[in-house]
């Protein structure tokens, strides 16, 4: 019964449909209620103005209107903590389908107070954070199920300072969706066999000479040629190459037996494969022109971005 409503006073409360960044948490936003503690702690000075009453005791009576003045402020209190704040920015790495995605929440304050408890909820999965200097970050992990974009929905921001009487809370609902890769297929085939043409890449820890070129303040010592440096009375260093494996060609008319998101899991497990194994390759997905050859994290993030987001 709590759940349910629980429930229908988050679809009552503001907001009730996603806003651009950033999000302005004022006083009308900000919800308060007594929590378990603050509830027996009524009871408590109910219990006790009432001897006090009954005994005419006028010491004990000011103690119980000092006690209540005192968790009357607390009310105060938990409120201002959240009246004021900005949801900055929302964003996380993208991660494959099924890992816990870490999402980062900037809160903004006006600087001059420290604002400390808050406490940052999405789901199951909640954070603390503390807001110095005008700005803190909270990290909570987001499970993902689907590839694709996934939508934060809404996010409860809480806390329970300073007597722990009152919890006071406000929902922001961030328009910024976030990106899910594709799981890659956990067991498969080695990557398809390149096509025509070797190519190389320059690397220090290569095998084969390039060419030679002028020193540079930083250069390794074992890298300075010193009979070509004599001959020209000037140091000269070695430029290695590693040679490269043939471009890798993932296209996704090859996989025709599979289903799509058979294929999409295949495709994906080859793009990472072929990053471990330093390889160019090209992705060719229908109706779409091909990606690459080319590699390194930003050729990878466009593949699986495109991956992650075919149709169902």
């Amino acid at each position: 019964m709590v759940a349910r409503l629980r429930r229908l006073f988050a679809a009552w409360a503001r907001p009730r449909h996603a806003e651009a960044l950033p999000v302005s948490i004022d006083r009308r936003r900000v919800y308060v209620l007594p929590t378990r503690f603050g509830l027996f702690f009524a009871l408590l000075l109910a219990a006790m103005g009432l001897g006090a009453l009954n005994y005419n005791n006028n010491p004990a009576l000011l103690l119980v209107l000092l006690l209540a003045g005192v968790a009357n402020a607390s009310l105060l209190a938990a409120h201002l903590q959240l009246s004021g704040l900005e949801v900055g920015a929302v964003g996380a790495e993208p991660v494959p389908a099924g890992t816990p995605l870490a999402l980062r929440v900037q809160l903004r304050a006006a600087p001059g107070r420290e604002r400390r408890g808050l406490r940052v909820a999405h789901g199951d999965a909640a954070a603390s954070v503390s807001i110095e200097d005008g700005a803190g970050v909270a990290t909570l992990a987001v499970p993902t199920v689907h590839r694709g974009w996934l939508e934060p929905g809404r996010l409860r921001i809480s806390t329970v300072r300073p007597l722990g009487l009152a919890v006071a809370w406000a929902y922001a609902w961030p328009d910024a969706p976030l990106l899910v890769y594709p799981a890659p297929e956990a067991h498969g085939p080695d990557l398809p066999r390149g096509g025509e043409g070797a190519s190389a890449r320059l690397d220090p820890a290569g095998d084969d000479v390039h060419h030679l070129r002028a020193y540079r303040r930083g250069d390794p010592r074992r890298a300075i040629a010193w009979k070509p440096s004599a001959r020209r009375d000037t140091l000269m260093v070695r430029e290695y190459e590693q040679p490269q494996g043939r471009e890798v060609m993932l296209d996704w008319a090859a996989l025709a037996p599979l289903d799509a998101e058979a294929r999409i899991r295949r495709l994906a497990r080859w793009v990472d494969d072929a990053e471990r194994q330093g390889r160019r390759y090209r992705l060719q997905l229908p109706g779409q022109a091909p990606l690459g050859p080319d590699s390194g994290p930003r050729h990878r993030h466009a593949c699986l971005r495109a991956l992650a987001l075919l149709p169902a």
